[in-house]
């Protein structure tokens, strides 16, 4: 029988070995970036077109490369990072995959200039395929500009897997702004299709984070900085009244790496605990530096999570330093220790505990409580207290009168609007947030938000599919001006919006006009509504797979609904229910959750001990 095992050629193995590093453009303009921070540049400029598809060229000012240099950096496993396996535990800088040229080369085709600072001339290299189409010398400008033109062109299945240029966009901005942030020193600008997208200037942390979170930071930003013999932890989280109801602007860079931690983010949310809402959360941005040794950054492919050598450490020191910076800048409630001058005058302060009044106090029962081991639980039986005959609420015979009332699942038979019983239109609001409803058979208690996000989804949804969605002109359009990142997301998704019934247009600069919303949408606060829908779209569960129109029509069900704890009139609730039951599926929200529960007569029966 024939050998069937053979060794793969360079040119597949390369293209295999590119897929692990370069799944998007955005992965090309992570590697280019880090490799210009790693030169030493002090300018960074990255220009884009057609969403990274046909141009990704990033250009600095670094200190260049010789001419073996610049050839050896395109050969796989190529670094000048590490000499020894030991480096791997102590790398300080940003790129050393040792793949990163030689994946790009392997997918795309590229052309690198570059020039040390000290030689008259610069080095010319063009790569496709993987192979040295040319090299020369030329004219040069110190450092080095990378161009990748034409990604994927020898892999025509990987191209057709890319998304819209739009998404893809928002993937280049997304890695731009994580390199960006952790080095402010650095001038950095990007440029997409001939129109600057960020031009920020070189200056210190607040800067760079106003200058790409946007100017209503401003005045929201509590400093962070705490320094200690095992690590520091520095920068910025935003005051309380910033909190968003959907994890807005939030990032972890550990030595200047941006990284992703469910952890650590956990331990910045308890050091918020009782200053913001339960379904809000913080916005920061914290840089830590600890010893190289006590990571690894070798956990993921793309270096965006690693682990710590005692996480518990780090836990403990970045909620102390969120609380700590929240208490100096006085948002945190803290304890006044001071003792009020009035309080000085009372008798129980001013007058002599004498040995008599020792005596008496500590012969007393409350005394002996708190002062006995083990005994700040214990209470003294009293035949005069109500509490003396508690054991018998426990301890009573079982009866049917007495058995724990079960809550009943929904019915899978669907009551009708035929069914409900009004009682001339009489319906009964529960703690502003449950409805009581009468029907034939007994009752229903109907969650009002539930309900309500239930109406509004099949609205919209048929609405999203309506050739001419119905809208209401705004009587003065509204001007929105959003963060770059924001703004190129709301690009994207403006198809979508607008079959849903919004009216928006792209005025240039990061900035919407706003001319109409959908009709089932109450008018007054246009902006923040889209804000928060980009919010909640950002962070729609991404383990479900929903399309961008099926994600916008949930996210805005779930926003324009009314909320739990709204008093309702009689009309208002009557007309809730009525819009509930004319529903295709009535009994549950879009994610699921019950919109009522029902309680029919025979079950009340049985509570009460009737049957």
């Amino acid at each position: 029988m024939a050998d069937i095992i053979e060794l793969l050629p360079d040119s597949i193995a390369n293209q295999i070995a590119a897929g692990e590093v370069i799944q998007r453009p955005s992965s090309a303009v992570k590697e280019l970036l880090e490799n210009a921070v790693d030169a030493d540049a002090t300018e960074i400029k990255l220009i884009i077109a057609d969403a990274g598809k046909s141009l990704v060229s990033v250009i600095d000012n670094g200190k260049g490369m010789s001419e073996t240099d610049a050839r050896m950096a395109f050969e796989r496993h190529a670094t000048s990072k590490i000499k020894k396996i030991d480096d791997l535990f102590s790398i300080k800088t940003m790129g050393f995959r040792g793949e990163a040229l030689a994946s790009i080369a392997a997918v795309a085709q590229v052309e690198l200039k570059t020039k040390k600072h000290d030689d008259e001339l610069g080095t010319f290299i063009e790569v496709e395929n993987s192979q040295v189409v040319k090299q020369e010398p030329c004219a040069a400008a110190n450092g080095t500009t990378i161009s990748m033109k034409n990604l994927f062109f020898n892999v025509p299945a990987r191209r057709n897997f890319l998304k819209s240029n739009a998404a893809e966009m928002k993937h280049i901005v997304d890695e731009f702004i994580r390199v960006a942030m952790a080095f402010p020193e650095i001038f950095f600008s990007l440029t997409s299709n001939g129109q600057q997208v960020f031009y920020l200037e070189a200056g210190n942390i607040k800067q760079r984070v106003i200058q790409i979170l946007g100017n209503n930071y401003n005045t929201k930003l509590v400093t962070v900085k705490e320094q200690t013999d095992y690590m520091n932890i520095y920068g910025f989280v935003g005051k309380p009244e910033a909190a968003k109801k959907t994890r807005g602007d939030q990032y972890f860079f550990v030595n200047n790496r941006f990284i992703k931690s469910a952890y650590l983010n956990h331990a910045v949310n308890t050091a918020f605990e009782n200053m913001i809402a339960k379904d809000s959360f913080p916005s920061y941005v914290l840089f830590i530096d600890l010893d190289p040794s006590q990571i690894d950054i070798n956990v993921h492919p793309t270096k965006q999570e690693i682990k710590f050598e005692d996480e518990k450490i780090i836990y403990a020191f970045v909620q102390a330093a969120v609380k700590h910076a929240l208490a100096q800048f006085s948002i945190a409630p803290s304890l006044d220790f001071t003792l009020n001058a009035d309080i000085q005058q009372l008798d129980a302060v001013a007058k002599p505990f004498t040995t008599e009044k020792r005596e008496a106090a500590s012969s007393s029962n409350l005394y002996k409580t708190f002062t006995g081991k083990y005994q700040a639980h214990k209470i003294e039986p009293n035949e005069k207290s109500e509490l003396s005959h508690w054991k018998d609420f426990f301890t009573k015979k079982e009866n049917k009168a007495e058995q724990t009332i079960e809550q009943k699942p929904i019915s899978p038979e669907i009551p009708t609007l035929h069914s409900l019983s009004k009682f001339n239109n009489t319906y009964i609001q529960l703690h502003n947030t449950y409805i009581i409803v009468a029907n034939t058979t007994g009752f229903m208690l109907v969650h009002q938000q539930h309900a309500h996000e239930r109406v509004l989804y099949e609205k919209f949804t048929e609405q999203s599919h309506s050739t001419h969605p119905a809208t209401q002109k705004s009587l003065f359009p509204i001007t929105l001006e959003l963060a770059i990142s924001d703004a190129v997301l709301l690009e994207e998704l403006l198809p979508e919006i607008m079959a849903l019934g919004y009216q928006i247009e792209n005025f240039g600069n990061n900035t919407f006009i706003i001319q109409g919303t959908p009709a089932d949408v109450i008018q007054g606060n246009e902006k923040h509504s889209i804000e928060l829908l980009l919010e909640q779209f950002k962070h729609f569960s991404s383990d479900i797979k929903f399309s961008k129109r099926e994600k916008l029509v949930r996210c805005m069900s779930r926003q324009h609904a009314i909320k739990a704890g709204n008093p309702l009139l009689q009309k208002e609730m009557q007309t809730l229910i009525e819009n509930l039951f004319q529903c295709t599926t009535p009994n549950v929200t879009p994610s699921g959750n019950p919109t009522y529960l029902e309680f029919k007569e025979d079950y009340l029966d049985r509570m009460f001990g009737k049957i």
